[in-house]
């Protein structure tokens, strides 16, 4: 069996997305997500979104707890396919403090989900200060002055931003936006 394209599942997923609302709409899209799944069953996007949806939909002939122990396991599946992605982990954080009223493990996952956040957001942040002093125009330097000092408050024991941000405030200093 040949696996679907990156543009394929991307397809597929776009037209599982369609509809909503009303119980007949939503129990179409159930029907396209589990299609989909069937297919390419470690497709996290897809796990994810199915997950989320059972929530909202009472399908026929399934009581809640079938559907909880099926939406625990999509969730459970989405965070073990996704490498514990951020966001994975938070939404089954936020599925078992909602349904099984079970915090404790709950808090754990948002710890997790929290940290891994944090840690992607200190990546995206050193990025985007090298690209402004790159970009090296008074806006972007005006820009990266301005996250510099966020960053340096969210992350004041980072080497990485502390390292960018002094080569933002030297750029600035060179160009005649800050005085030295």
């Amino acid at each position: 069996m040949t696996h679907p394209t990156v543009e394929e599942l991307l397809q597929k997923l776009q037209a599982a997305r369609q509809g909503g609302g009303a119980e007949p709409f939503r129990l179409e899209q159930v029907r396209r997500y589990r299609e989909l799944l069937a297919e390419c069953p470690t497709f996290t996007p897809a796990l994810l979104e199915l997950g989320r949806l059972l929530q909202l939909t009472d399908e026929p002939g399934v009581d809640a707890e079938e559907a909880f122990v099926e939406i625990q396991k999509l969730l459970e599946k989405a965070v073990q396919v996704s490498a514990r992605e951020a966001s994975t982990v938070v939404e089954l954080g936020y599925f078992l403090d909602t349904i099984h009223n079970a915090s404790e493990k709950a808090t754990k996952l948002y710890e997790e989900g929290a940290a891994k956040a944090l840690e992607t957001l200190e990546d995206a942040w050193a990025g985007l200060l090298r690209s402004w002093v790159h970009e090296r125009t008074k806006e972007s330097l005006e820009k990266a002055l301005r996250l510099g000092e966020l960053a340096e408050k969210l992350f004041p024991d980072s080497g990485r931003i502390q390292g960018v941000v002094h080569d933002v405030r030297s750029t600035a200093v060179h160009d005649g936006l800050l005085k030295p």
